[in-house]
């Protein structure tokens, strides 16, 4: 079985932690938005030298681009025991547009984590970067003031610039107006799943992990070992 897995979440909610542990653990890639557009702009392919162009415009990447991004990754040979997406979609043209690639393969398992937007607060507020090696460490769940030097190289950490209280709620703004009516496009699905993301990092992961068994189950698909929690 392929585990076609999308993980859905706001800013701060920890998809991305928990993305990178279920690829790293199932031997999935995990494809974010992001780490694809980087690769386009590197590999001088004529969709990456289309994203340079707007991103040196400082212009948001269109649909249609980043649609024809996914759809080249999710074309490629490693994908063929499924994949971890994070950042995509973001709107139901892309969910369409997605639903459209993945057509004839196993279904997607959509997995949406909530998280108060107080505690989505809280927790960005509560980041630092360090100022040498530009590692970003959380302090979640112990008190920031405490967390003062970097793991990985001894440097200062210090509270990242836009991760003040406003700039926060303006994304959490922008993230329900632009993604509500796509959870809503997935949350009628048998597929989905909502977990509770305010949880410690390894109660998330036990939920994530529940929820892919789950609706695995339910769709009368074996579940590989390395799945179980």
């Amino acid at each position: 079985m392929a585990l076609n897995v999308v993980m859905l979440g706001p800013p701060g909610a920890g998809k991305g932690t928990q993305a990178e542990r279920f690829a790293r653990e199932h031997g999935i890639p995990k494809i974010s938005t992001g780490d694809i557009l980087r690769e386009a702009v590197q590999s001088g392919s004529e969709l990456g030298r289309a994203v340079e162009a707007v991103m040196e415009r400082g212009e948001l990447v269109s649909d249609e681009l980043i649609t024809g991004i996914v759809r080249e990754r999710l074309g490629r040979p490693d994908v063929a025991g499924g994949f971890v997406l994070d950042g995509f979609p973001r709107t139901v043209p892309q969910a369409e547009a997605l639903d459209g690639i993945v057509a004839g393969r196993h279904p997607l398992i959509v997995i949406e984590m909530q998280v108060p937007d107080e505690e989505l607060v809280r927790r960005v507020q509560a980041r630092r970067v360090c100022r040498a090696c530009g590692t970003n460490v959380s302090a979640f769940g112990s008190n920031p003031s405490a967390v003062v030097r970097c793991e990985t190289c001894g440097g200062e950490l210090v509270t990242r610039s836009d991760d003040t209280e406003a700039v926060v709620r303006e994304r959490l703004r922008v993230y329900w107006r632009d993604t509500r009516p796509m959870i809503e496009y997935y949350g009628r699905r048998p597929t989905f799943r909502a977990i509770d993301g305010a949880q410690g990092p390894d109660e998330v992961w036990q939920a994530l992990v529940g929820a892919v068994m789950a609706v695995a189950a339910e769709a009368g698909l074996s579940v590989p070992p390395g799945a179980r929690p």
